[in-house]
Formats: structure tokens, sequence, C-alpha cells
């Protein structure tokens, strides 16, 4: 489906601003890494001015004075930028009073908080029933205000230049007639810049204007005749409305005035303010120097930092190559302690009217290096590119040219409780997935023994048979309620799901017998259509004519498009299920297309959109929530949580996708009519597997339901959402966007893979800033999906919404091929996008097939990373291949084996072992 690829902007820091609250006391314990650019200056790893020599001398009360010295060397300059984020506190401000005049009303809404702040909204009126939005009137929509559909507005809010309100960074004003017939103004918050909706109690704010709506659980303001002030101001309160005229709904749109059922109302002013928690961006430094002094024969290590509030220095030196922790003699610096004798924590001084800390280390000239981490609270240490700062402490060569490159020698993981450096590496989320177990303990607890009691009255009643088949059913429903609420609650927490798990799995041989949902792992797939194949009307007949030669190129299995009638020409918004006459062609068509298909023994993957449905008729307030067909739902397979569409079901355990109803797939009902109605497709078209649209908005457990009611050959997901940046600029360590993806092909309990959009977009990076050590993660493996998982990961550089006529997120022009030379000869299951297959890549994309099955290269082949260069990838697969990419040199190394080229393009090659 059409999806667009986002990237996360941040703001600077904001940290010196007393309208956040850092909610450092609510943050849990966790180990920040921040990466750091190297600035040079003239060749020297420095951003210092190198046209002055200062001398670090320590005064008598132990503070960091700067002198100039001709006695003084500099050995080492550096400024390491911090990029941390800060979960800050802020408020969400309401405010109902009269304008200029007792018939005009003003509701004004404010945000404290920075960032691209929308409020999307729309109002109720008296004579509606249930909770439907529609827009404004024309009047009341204020400047800006872009409508949505035919049910809300969204409008941005400005930022405030009023210095008289200070809390209020962003607001804005709707005027409304008190005499008009709207009951409530209904709205939710998005912050733009982040995607994220702010809700009130899980639901829409309504901002009720007749008294009976303020029995909603999601209602602000008074409920009482309350006004805005105490005292005489108060009595700008108590102001009863009396309709004075009625349009029929329908007509005068512009006015919206209605008659409003003959009820007196009480506009009641108020002020409310309800909280709101935001991660933003902020961004500090640390600047370094160590200068030798020839007077004290010393070396002077001076630090200084604009972190705020008390910074401690961990530290400790090393005498060898080995960097082992060691505590230095005396003198310390002021306001050092020993910590179990195995390290050092001294606190920085403040400078700058606290604004800026400092410290001056004096070390003896034979030790080697300076060990270090920041302490800024007992659950934050800022650490180096995952590791031990480590500051050289000696002029000598090889020890500069490691500084120069940035490259530094550092420890393992340290637990920064202990103070010690563990031997152990260290893998990706697992101190933080510790933590989050302990911090959140006694409310797991609770919900597993609420459904441990629940599975207890299911096995009692089956045990004693007094139960009727329809209370078991209930208990069951129960549970999956649970589950789902649950999964919704976690699934943005930090990673569940193991490294050590995946690494014994992974490291186990290939399986004789096929697995449902994840094939033989020897497959090769073709997407069999573009964003534009529909046009044609008979793309099933143009794409039969085409099956041989995919045959003959290599593919085992093949996706075709949605089957389904749709709203959409594409396919990927679906109407009647059943109804398999879509613009690609109707279902005998199809049949015999994935006859064909099997004729030349090439699998065949539907794509079924589950998430989401487009209904055939409205509901009595206007909706459309209504469905037609053989599935003719109503709004209870509708999810709630969307205020689009109102539904009746529970609430989504995913990501809304906005555009179509969202389905319930916790309701018994609809995952009954789903298994049934893909077992038809199984059995009418002869389907082998799925491709699965738009998997982020559903639980994977509803998926794993499917696969195993419908047994598939293989099964993939698609799991799309943005990568981590920084500034617009592309994060190197994307563990916590490919943990996103594993976390949920596990709760599909592994029966079906995931394209592997984290691969796809640090090849998008590597090859477009010619930065190829991305492909390499910190502990030497591929940083995608394929080096945790291969065996679910389904790799991939282009398909029908990335590239095509869409374009949302094409890979880089004329490196293609690149693309392919790693995924065709790396693990996982590659896929190759139709308009590649049929263009001048033919041939060489033809090649690499070739070479990926002569050598039996299959999803859980092993690769070891041979170069990670700025210009230059290179690995070697099985001991059978090796492959490189970039402009830069490689050729394999040199042993027991014979290496001959097997083919070579543009930046590519790839050989042989004989």
């Amino acid at each position: 489906m059409s999806t667009v690829n986002l990237e996360l902007l941040y703001h600077p820091s904001f940290r010196e601003n007393p309208r956040f609250l850092p909610r450092s006391k609510m943050i849990k314990p966790r180990s920040l890494t921040y990466s750091s650019k190297l600035l040079c200056n003239g060749g020297c790893f420095s951003n210092f001015k190198p046209n002055r020599i200062h001398a670090l001398r320590a005064t008598s009360t132990g503070s960091a004075t700067v002198e100039t010295s001709e006695s003084a060397d500099v050995i080492f300059k550096k400024t390491f930028p911090l990029k941390r984020t800060e979960t800050v506190e802020g408020k969400i401000s309401i405010r109902l009073d009269n304008g200029k005049d007792k018939e005009n009303w003003q509701l004004t809404v404010g945000c404290s908080l920075p960032g691209k702040w929308i409020l999307h909204w729309g109002v109720s009126y008296i004579d509606d029933t249930g909770s439907e939005w529609d827009q404004p009137p024309t009047e009341m929509r204020p400047p800006g205000s872009i409508p949505i559909k035919d049910y809300a507005i969204e409008t941005p809010l400005k930022k405030s230049s009023s210095a008289s309100e200070e809390d209020t960074f962003h607001k804005l004003k709707i005027d409304f007639d008190r005499n008009s017939a709207i009951a409530a103004i209904n709205f939710v918050l998005k912050d733009e810049e982040t995607g994220a909706w702010y809700q009130h109690r899980g639901r829409d704010f309504k901002v009720p204007l007749v008294g009976y709506l303020h029995e909603g659980g999601n209602a602000v303001g008074a409920s009482t005749c309350l006004g805005i002030w105490p005292g005489a101001l108060g009595q700008l309160s108590n102001i009863l409305l009396k309709p004075e005229g009625s349009h029929p709904k329908g007509q005068d749109s512009s006015s919206h005035s209605r008659e409003p059922n003959q009820q007196n109302r009480c506009l009641e002013g108020f002020y409310e303010e309800h909280s709101i928690v935001k991660e933003v961006s902020v961004e500090n430094s640390l600047s370094v120097s160590v200068t030798k002094c020839h007077e004290t024969a010393k070396n002077l290590l001076y630090l200084e930092t604009d972190l705020p509030g008390e910074v401690v220095v961990h530290w400790g030196v090393c005498r060898d190559d080995a960097k082992r922790w060691e505590i230095p003699a005396a003198p310390h610096p002021p306001e050092t302690k020993e910590f179990k004798k195995k390290a050092l924590r001294t606190l920085l001084q403040p400078i700058d009217g606290g604004k800026r800390s400092r410290v001056l280390f004096t070390l003896d000239e034979e030790l080697v290096g300076f060990l270090f981490v920041l302490k800024l609270d007992e659950n934050t240490w800022l650490r180096y590119m995952g590791n031990d700062f480590f500051i050289p402490l000696s002029n000598s060569s090889s020890l500069l040219a490691e500084s120069r490159q940035g490259q530094f020698t550092v420890q393992e993981e340290k637990d920064a409780s202990e103070g010690v450096v563990a031997d152990s590496s260290r893998i990706p989320g697992k101190t933080e997935e510790a933590n989050q177990v302990v911090s959140h303990t006694a409310y797991t607890d609770g919900i597993i023994t609420e459904i441990r009691n629940l599975v207890s009255d299911i096995a009692s009643g089956k045990n004693q048979k007094t139960k009727s088949k329809e209370a078991q059913e209930s208990i069951l429903q129960e549970i999956e309620k649970l589950a789902a609420e649950a999964y919704s609650i976690f699934r943005s927490s930090i990673p569940t799901f193991s490294e050590d798990a995946i690494l014994e799995f992974e490291a186990k041989p290939p399986p004789v017998k096929i697995s449902s949902g994840t094939g033989s792992g020897f497959e090769i797939l073709c997407q069999g259509f573009n964003w534009e194949s529909h046009k044609s009307g008979s793309w099933y007949m143009e794409l039969k004519e085409k099956v041989a030669e995919l045959s003959s190129l290599g593919f085992t299995v093949v996706w075709l498009p949605p089957p389904t009638d749709s709203v959409s020409p594409e396919g990927y918004m679906p109407t009647d299920l059943y109804n398999l006459n879509s613009r690609y062609g109707n279902i005998d068509e199809l049949k015999d297309l994935v006859e064909r298909f099997h004729e030349f023994d090439i699998k065949v993957l539907g794509d079924v959109v589950l998430n989401h449905r487009c209904a055939q008729y409205k509901n009595q307030n206007g909706v459309w929530n209504i469905f037609g067909g053989r599935l003719n739902w109503d709004d209870r397979a509708v999810v709630a949580d969307d205020p689009h569409f109102q539904g009746r079901g529970n609430k989504s355990s995913g990501d809304n996708f906005h555009a179509a109803p969202n389905i319930d797939h916790s309701q018994e009902f609809v995952r009954k009519d789903l298994r049934e109605w893909m077992r038809w497709l199984r059995e009418e078209i002869g389907y082998d597997g799925w491709r699965l649209d738009f998997v982020r908005g559903f639980w994977g457990g509803y998926v794993k339901d499917y696969i195993d009611a419908t047994e598939p050959y293989f099964a993939v997901g698609e799991y799309w959402d943005s990568l981590s940046y920084t500034y617009r600029e592309m994060d190197h360590n994307q563990d916590a966007h490919r943990q996103r993806i594993v976390d949920w092909i596990n709760a599909t309990n592994g029966t079906a893979g995931a394209f592997d959009v984290t691969t796809k977009g640090i090849l998008h990076a590597a090859l477009e800033r010619c930065e190829y050590w991305r492909l390499s993660d910190q502990k030497g493996k591929p940083p995608g999906v394929v080096g945790w998982w291969p065996s679910r990961a389904v790799t991939f550089i282009e398909n029908h919404d990335t590239g095509s006529t869409q374009g949302h997120w094409r890979f880089p022009g004329g490196k293609e091929m690149q693309g392919y030379a790693y995924n065709l000869t790396h693990p996982g299951t590659p896929a190759v996008f139709y308009d590649h297959v049929f263009s001048h890549y033919k041939s060489e994309i033809s090649a690499l097939i070739s070479i990926r099955n002569r050598n039996k290269i299959h999803c859980r082949s092993t690769v070891k990373i041979t170069k990670a260069e700025r210009d230059v990838y290179a690995a070697i697969i099985d001991e059978k291949v090796a492959m490189k990419i970039g402009p830069g040199y490689y050729e394999p190394p040199r042993g027991p084996q014979r290496w001959s080229s097997a083919i070579e393009g543009r930046d590519y090659k790839v050989w042989e072992a004989s």
C-alpha cells in the first residue's frame, strides 16, 4: 500500500528554558550512547584554534586556570557533540470564556512544548446522537484551517508572541456564537514532527457546550456553573442560553444554527491544564584537552561541558594497550571519591554562573590513557559510541594516528552500577530490557495473574463440564482483549526479543522439512506488478506471458497484487472481499495465471489487506462504517479509537490507518470470517502464501491465527516505519528500528517473515553518501533484520510504494545493482522489483541469481564482513562467495581458497571460490 517515509526532526536544546520540566525522576535507568562527528582543523584532531598553545595549571583551590605558555605541548584536543533526548513535561491548556460580548464565546487551546502542533477538530450538534464529528461552520474556522474529508478540520497552532502568556508557546483561538446549535467541540492534538497524537484519557478531548454532555469521561470543563475566575468575576458564568432561531440540518451550512431541542443550557467558562510528555532532542558538548607541562613533568587533562546539573566523572587510567582500569596515585581533584577500589568519581565544578562545569586532572607521564564515563544522575550515564571514553595521554605516532581517525581502542560494556569493565560484549537493549522488567514487575504480574485466572476458569469449566460453550468463548474473548490491550501499551517500549535467542536459533542448520509460512530457505521472490499495472485492465493476462521467462531467470516465488474489488484501483482499499473482479482482471483470469505459475514450480503469494476495509454504507449518523457483500459487518468490526469512523469495537492493537475504517481483530466474528476468506483464497484461487499489508496496524498474534488456519508455504508482512534520524542525518545505530520489526515477527511466533526495511534504509544512506561503514553494526554483523533473524528477513531495495511512479522512498539512482549485489549474495530471502527485472538490469540480476543458486546460498547463510570503510564494503558468504560494493578497492584474501571473478559491474564485484 502507499506509505510515506517520515524523517524524524528534532529541535535544538531547550535545556535552559524554565517552561520545560525534565522528568529525570520518571526516567527509567538507562545507558545512553552518543556518536560524534570528527571536527578537523588543518589536519589536527581538533576544533580548537591552533595558533596558541595553552598550559593548564591547578590553583590552590583546585580550579583550573588557562595561561599562555611556551613550555607546554598539546597532546590531544577534541570537542564531543553530545546529542541526547530528554523527556520533558508540559501542559495542554484549555480555556473557554466569552469574547467581545456575551453573544460570542472563544475556545483557546494551547501547548507549552515545542513542536509543529496541529489541532484535529470537529463539532457535535445538539440533535446528533452518538459520538460523531461534523465540520464546523465556515465562519468558525480560524485562518489556515484545512478540511479533512467531511468530518473534521485541521488547524495549526501559532506560536504565541504575548509576553503575558509565558506558559503557552503555541495556541489557537476558536470563536463561536453562543446561539448556534453546537453541543460540543471535539479535538485531538497532533505533533506533526513526531506523528504523535495526544488524547484525553485515551479518547478525544470534548468541550461540552450543553450540560448533559458533561457526563462523558473525556469531557473537559466544570460540570457546575462555576466561572473562570473566583469572586465577582465569577458572575460571568451562569449564562443561560436560549435559542434564537433554527435551521434544518443540511441547510445554510455556513451557520449551522439549529434549534437545540428546546433545551436550555448553561455555558460555563473554565480554564484547565492537562499534562503532556514529549521526548525532545538536546544538544550539549564535551571539550577535552591534554597538555604536557615540561615544568612539572605532568600531563594536565582539562574537561569542560555544558551538561546541566551536577555532572560526575567516573574515571580511571590505564598503563598499556589493554586499557585496564586502575586508580592513579594522588593528588586527585577536589570532590573526588573512591568507588569500590575500582574507579574514582569526581564532581565537576560549576562555572559561568552554573551554565557550564569543568575539572582539571594532573596525571603522571607514564600513563597511556584516561578512561571515563559521565554520570548525570543515578539513572543516566553518557558514553562514547557504546563504549567508555578513552583519551590518549601519549604523543606516540600510533596513538595520535588512532585519535585522528576517531577509532579509539575501548573496553567493552561497563557495569555502571559496579564501576568495573565487563568482559562480555554488549547485547543491544539487554540492559535496558532488564531495567524495564524491574520497573514494570508489579504491573505485568497483575496482567499475567488476570489472564491466568481466566485460563483457569476455562480449564475448570472443561473438567467439571458445568460451563456453557458461550461462557468459555466469553472468557477467551476477554483474554484476547487483555492481550491486545497489553500489546498496545508495551509495543512502543524497549526491545523484548533477546538477540541471544535469535543467535541460538540461527546457529541450527536449515531444516529439511518446509516450515509453514517460512518456506525452504532458498526462495527468491519477484514482485509481479508495479503501481501502474492496473491501468491495462488485463494485467493477469499480460503477466501470464512472462511466467516462463521469470522461471528461467531463477525466481521461485511471485507476489501478485491485491485481488479484491477496491475503492482505489491499485487494490489497497478493499470493499467486498469475496469479489475478485478487480482492475487487474477477473477471477477466472487470476486462476489461469496462478495455474500457469504452478506449471513452472513457482509459488504464488496473494496480497491481502487485513488492517482496514472500506465500507459500502453509512450509519444513521452519516459515517461510512457499515459493510456490504458476503461479509456484511456493522460498526462493531471497527476499532473504537479512530475518531474518523466511530467504531464500536475495542481499541486498536496497532497504529491506525486513517484513510479507511480499521478492522478490530479482537472480535471473534471478524477473525472467523477472515480465516474462512483466506482458506477460500487458498482453495479457490490456489495461492501458496501471503504478502500481508500494513501489519503495523494490528497485533502480530492475530497474524499467527490466520497463518495457523491457512498453513501457507510462505508469508511476509509489511512493517514499515521510519528509521532513526538526528537533525535529518540517519543514525548509525538502527537497533531500535530493527527491533520493532523483530518484535512483530516474534508476536507471530515466527510464522511469518517481514520486509527488511532497516537494511533498505541503511543501504540508502551508505550508497548516497559514500558511507559504506554503515553496513556493519557495532558487533561486525549486518545492521538490518538480516543481521539478527535472517531466516525471517525479506530483503528488497524497491517496491510499488518506494519506487515505480509513486517514488515515496526511491533507491539511489544508478546504484540499484549495488543493492542487488548485496541482497542476492547475503542471507535472508531476496526480493526483486518488477520494474528492475524487465529493464537493462535484467542480465546482471539473472547472473547474481545464478551465483546464489549455484553456491546454494540460503536465508541462514553465514556472513563474514571483511571490510566496511568509507568507500567500500566487502563480505564473504558461506566461504563460497566473496563480494564488494562501493568505489573503493578490495580483493578477497588469499588462502586455501582460490577466488575467481563471477560478475563485475559499476562499483560492485562478486567472486566464487573454486
